[in-house]
């Protein structure tokens, strides 16, 4: 019973979390905030913007006719920024993939019904070619869906990014940041763990 109270929580006490959140017009500014945030002491998963409007789109954009709306919903919800190069990586494993493996099921199929080098060296080529455009498809889409996300919510008013802070110091560090990279609606607020 005594052991209870000592570990219990203090039922009054509501965690909460410090955030500095500002709105960009450009996905280039908020790439460099976020860019000279972490070369400030921010870790990545400090750093939030607002998901992406795919599955639950109709419910965001419900929610929130512009984007500035959700950047003091603690309830609004949220994912990393995801940068032109690991845009690019995806873009580069969704054409390498789908080639890596026709080509080397090309060569296994020729070489297994008995074919020569040279008919096993064009089943590759052939295969990998048919994977490389099946890729390439796949590329673009994650591409096209990337840029259309961001447009989107650059139509609904900007992108939003919270940056958590742990104190003074970083609060008046990461407004220094957000207003540096044309950052608009600058400001902190406190709101509750429990409510994201």
């Amino acid at each position: 019973m005594w052991l209870e109270r000592i570990i219990s929580p203090t039922p009054n006490i509501v965690p909460s979390v410090r955030e500095a959140v500002g709105v960009f017009d450009d996905p280039q500014s908020l790439q460099a905030a976020i860019d000279e945030l972490e070369q400030n002491g921010f870790m990545r998963h400090e750093l939030s913007i607002l998901a992406p409007q795919s599955d639950k789109g109709q419910e965001i954009a419900q929610r929130y006719a512009r984007s500035t709306e959700a950047a003091d919903d603690p309830k609004a919800p949220r994912t990393v920024f995801m940068p032109e190069e690991i845009i690019g990586e995806l873009e580069g494993s969704a054409i390498g993939i789908p080639l890596y493996i026709s080509a080397i099921a090309g060569t296994c199929i020729v070489a297994g019904l008995g074919g020569t080098l040279l008919a096993t060296i064009a089943a590759a080529a052939a295969a990998g070619a048919g994977g490389a455009a099946i890729g390439t498809l796949l590329a673009r889409y994650i591409a096209k869906n990337h840029a259309e996300q961001l447009q989107r919510h650059l139509e609904r008013g900007g992108l939003v990014l919270w940056a958590a802070v742990r104190d003074e110091e970083q609060e008046r560090r990461a407004r220094r940041i957000l207003e540096r990279h044309s950052a608009h609606d600058v400001h902190v607020h406190e709101i509750p763990l429990h409510a994201r």
